[in-house]
């Protein structure tokens, strides 16, 4: 086994080494949670789930925390938009900023338990851990790199020019970055000094502020992740993971503070990439944005889950009309040929098997899907023939090599209650009477009647199979 990774602080793939032989740790960014979840949160959670289950398949102990971001501006702006407000989507008059927070939490929860995301070890959330802010704020000062502001304003931040290695993570110099935009210049050192904390101001709510040494108020965004990640993992641990747009400000921030505070911190940094709209970045102003909800109105689950996990974690996934429906083709072949060979294949049941080596060498290989679900397709492609030239034992082999690759791709677990539900009962059910009716005229060699029960169910998407065994039914 030799596992590479992508390191985006050294902008080259590494061989990853774990910390603690046996063990590894990852931190991945959860949501604010101001709002649903978009395709970008939804994206990058598999992703990291994609690594986890790999990892884990590599017989490491994986321990993973994801946090919640449930104190922020924004989760403040939008419980404010809701005071007076009428019943909307989406808005619950008069909602405390704190009700709003776990109402969206919940929203996320749902989604990443549909799509298959593996429940994190610890899911922290940020009020939670305002002692552990405290004393990391308090260690900064001590060591000459945070300070409280210069207009009494209660605001503690970091002083950016103190720390020599800031920007490293992004390749960047201090002089070329924008002033940072949590707080204005007034009671700042330098403009990219950043908020570690926020004093309370007048008209925030007062259950959005907690005592501290330099009074009231609540923690900056960045400071929230830093002392969390060190709570459950340590002030070194293997991996911390995001999507890109967090690399710059939020990262790099995040790896400054807690290096300047002693910390050893990430020992790699990994991002996902973007997910665009035929090519252009998704924006509510312009109208083209599609949301996992709409995703899964027109898609299954591991359809979906299929599809924003189909393309290498750090390049730009990009939706298009078509894209659910050619993922859905892909599922489709891959379910097709399980039905089949579970059906007739004589070692179906011999027990789980390895995934194929060249499966698991591009896996290690920074993790390349796509490679991975080529080896996959093919295995399927094998097992078909396998079929075909009534090869159970090759049959059989290839079937338990393709759930082990399912598996570690998490689309088992993406699989919702579709194929014992009502309607799909119904629908077998209903499928199955006509096939029956198609036996009876071959075996009274009426074929003129079972061509036209054929071609009607060809008509409605169903292909019909005839084997030794009989026929067998599945989506076109």
């Amino acid at each position: 086994m030799s596992l590479r990774f992508y390191d985006t602080a050294t902008a080259q793939v590494r061989d990853f080494v774990p910390l603690v032989e046996g063990k590894a740790s990852l931190y991945y960014c959860g949501a604010t949670v101001q709002g649903l979840p978009h395709v970008g949160h939804i994206r990058s959670a598999i992703a990291f789930d994609q690594l986890t289950r790999w990892l884990r398949y590599r017989g490491l102990q994986v321990t993973v925390v994801r946090n919640v971001t449930d104190i922020d501006d924004k989760i403040l702006a939008k419980a404010a938009d809701s005071v007076g407000a009428d019943p909307a989507p989406g808005v619950v008059p008069d909602e405390p900023w704190w009700a709003l927070a776990y109402r969206f939490e919940q929203e996320f929860a749902r989604a990443y338990d549909t799509l298959g995301v593996q429940r994190p070890t610890y899911e922290p959330r940020a009020t939670g851990h305002i002692p552990e802010m405290h004393a990391l704020i308090a260690t900064l000062i001590e060591r000459g790199h945070a300070y409280p502001a210069l207009d009494d304003s209660g605001d503690v931040y970091f002083d950016v020019r103190s720390w020599e290695k800031y920007g490293s993570l992004t390749h960047q110099s201090i002089e070329d970055m924008q002033a940072a935009p949590d707080a204005g210049p007034r009671g700042k050192r330098d403009p990219r000094d950043f908020a570690l904390w926020k004093g309370h101001k007048e008209g925030e709510p007062d259950t959005a502020a907690w005592d501290s040494p330099w009074g009231r108020g609540r923690p900056g965004w960045h400071l929230e992740c830093s002392a969390m990640v060190t709570k459950y993992l340590g002030t070194e641990f293997d991996i911390h993971g995001g999507g890109l747009d967090l690399r710059f400000p939020h990262h790099e921030n995040e790896m400054a503070q807690s290096q300047a505070a002693g910390h050893g911190f990430a020992n790699f940094w990994m991002h996902n990439g973007m997910v665009t709209f035929e090519g252009e970045k998704m924006s509510k102003s312009i109208g083209n944005t599609v949301s996992p909800a709409q995703m899964l109105e027109a898609a299954s689950p591991r359809v979906v889950r299929y599809y924003l996990g189909q393309a290498h974690y750090r390049s730009v996934l990009d939706y298009r009309p078509t894209s659910l429906q050619e993922a859905a083709a892909a599922v489709e072949r891959i379910d097709g040929f399980i039905a089949k060979a579970a059906a007739k294949a004589a070692a179906a049941d011999a027990g789980p098997q390895a995934v194929p080596e060249a499966f698991a060498a591009a896996m290690d290989d920074d993790l390349n899907v796509p490679q991975a679900l080529a080896v996959l397709h093919e295995t399927v492609r094998a097992g078909n023939t396998a079929l075909a030239e009534n090869d159970a034992d090759a049959a059989g082999q290839a079937l338990r090599a393709v759930l082990a690759m399912t598996s570690v791709l998490g689309l088992d677990d993406a699989r919702e209650a579709e194929s014992s539900s009502p309607a799909d009962a119904a629908l077998d059910a209903l499928v199955q009477d006509r096939l029956a009716e198609r036996r009876q005229a071959r075996a009274e060699k009426d074929w003129a009647r079972a061509d036209a029960i054929r071609d009607a169910l060809a008509a409605v998407g169903i292909t019909v199979e005839d084997t030794a065994d009989g026929a067998s039914w599945s989506f076109a």
